[in-house]
């Protein structure tokens, strides 16, 4: 009770002084930034309560205050607050990158890239087919040619495979597991969104030369393509470089170093016209695996990053438009439960493959559901090359993740406490955690 009490009182003081700062130069990022850590805090430990992960109070949160229903945080709120998104984009990508140990990559890279490449590769297939199947209900591809439909469906399927590092990281963070289900969801996930990023600029290549966008005389170049990823995988190595000397000469204020440091590798990525998520991967891991200090910055990046999680999970939550959703539903939904059904069939396969069994055949594939980021940055990009038909497709891949956002982190964590790697509450915490609702 007492934080649903909290909760009114954050809502009614924000509307009663928003209307004061609406002329000034940047208030409504800054109440909304506030309003959202607070709110969205909140909402995350009554999460915990009912058994829920963090992430999905803070997507929540993002929901109700958003401006598609209570309205506190406006649509220029969200706008304005895009940075944080892109700092915690590059926070994630570094501490992901962090977590991958040469070591480990030696011994079990082939395993991942095995079942990441069944996975993804049977995911990619089953959507594919999902969308010429459903294309007749589909306005913006039902009145093409075939051909030309299969070209928009590859587009729409090479986004909607993609997975999500920052749940996955969030999730490991907030249940501490490190177990093998734990670390092959972690590695798949990012070895994928390196695989995915490639297989979407190759789709949007062919697209592009088979179906010309309206004002376009080609496509894009080969070598624009091949700069994009081995221009991040130079640029990353150096920064990861220059932040191992950094560890090694200096080591001092690692959590504001960790702040500047993804700053500076997102403006880099961004003059240098390269893929932000791979750039900031390398970065992480040769930082991490070129220094004995690594652990003390990757530490240092998770006590600074919390925050601004908090606020990228809720940002992602008030950008979904539930009346812009709910009509896609019965489109959304059959393609949801295929993409599902296609990453438990993938892992099976590819953990055959690799010659794994247990708990990582059983529960891997339910790491892999969620959706977020990397996907959003890709539709986006589908809806600035497409204006008119990829627009559409975009809003359609936006109503996919948000069907997955909240389902795939609940289901992420049944899998580490189903595993055993994330323990269940204890009948002793179990009580505690009554004993603190009863009281509020």
């Amino acid at each position: 009770m007492r934080r649903v009490v909290t909760l009114a009182l954050l809502f009614g003081g924000t509307r009663l002084i928003l209307p004061l700062g609406s002329q000034g130069q940047g208030s409504q990022a800054l109440l909304s930034f506030g309003f959202l850590i607070l709110a969205a805090y909140t909402v995350g430990e009554m999460a915990i309560a009912v058994g829920a992960p963090k992430i999905v109070g803070y997507m929540v949160a993002g929901v109700l205050f958003g401006p598609h229903v209570l309205g506190p945080v406006s649509l220029e709120g969200v706008t304005r607050l895009a940075p944080v998104g892109d700092l915690a984009v590059a926070l994630i990508a570094f501490l992901a990158g962090a977590e991958l140990q040469w070591a480990e990559i030696r011994a079990r890279g082939l395993v991942f890239l095995k079942i990441m490449t069944a996975e993804l590769g049977l995911s990619f297939l089953v959507v594919t087919a999902m969308v010429l199947a459903l294309h007749g209900l589909i306005p913006a591809v039902s009145a093409l040619p075939l051909a030309e439909v299969a070209v928009f469906a590859t587009l729409f399927a090479s986004v909607a495979i993609v997975h999500s590092p920052a749940v996955t990281l969030a999730l490991l963070s907030e249940t501490g597991a490190r177990g093998p289900v734990a670390r092959t969801t972690l590695g798949i996930v990012l070895l994928a969104d390196v695989a995915v990023v490639l297989l979407f600029s190759a789709a949007l290549a062919l697209a592009r030369t088979l179906t010309p966008p309206p004002g376009t005389d080609s496509g894009p170049s080969l070598a624009l393509v091949l700069w994009e990823v081995g221009g991040a995988l130079a640029i990353g190595g150096l920064l990861g470089l220059a932040v191992a000397s950094y560890l090694r000469w200096v080591g001092k204020e690692l959590m504001l170093f960790a702040v500047l440091m993804a700053f500076f590798g997102l403006e880099v990525a961004r003059l240098a016209h390269v893929e932000l998520l791979l750039t900031l991967l390398v970065a992480g891991f040769v930082a991490e695996n070129a220094s004995r200090h690594g652990d003390a910055l990757r530490h240092a990046m998770e006590r600074s990053a919390a925050p601004i999680f908090v606020v990228f999970f809720a940002l992602a939550g008030a950008r979904i438009d539930l009346g812009r959703v709910a009509p896609l539903l019965p489109l959304v939904i059959p393609i949801a439960l295929a993409r599902a059904g296609a990453i438990w069939a993938g892992v099976r396969l590819g953990t055959r493959w690799a010659g794994v069994d247990g708990a990582e055949r059983d529960f891997v594939w339910l790491g892999l559901v969620p959706q977020a980021g990397v996907a959003i940055g890709l539709a986006a990009i589908l809806a600035n090359v497409y204006p008119v038909r990829g627009a559409d497709l975009a809003g359609l891949l936006l109503a996919l993740i948000a069907v997955n956002q909240v389902p795939g982190p609940i289901l992420s964590r049944r899998a580490l406490v189903a595993s055993g790697e994330a323990a269940a509450e204890s009948p002793e915490a179990r009580e505690a955690t009554l004993a603190r609702s009863r009281d509020s």
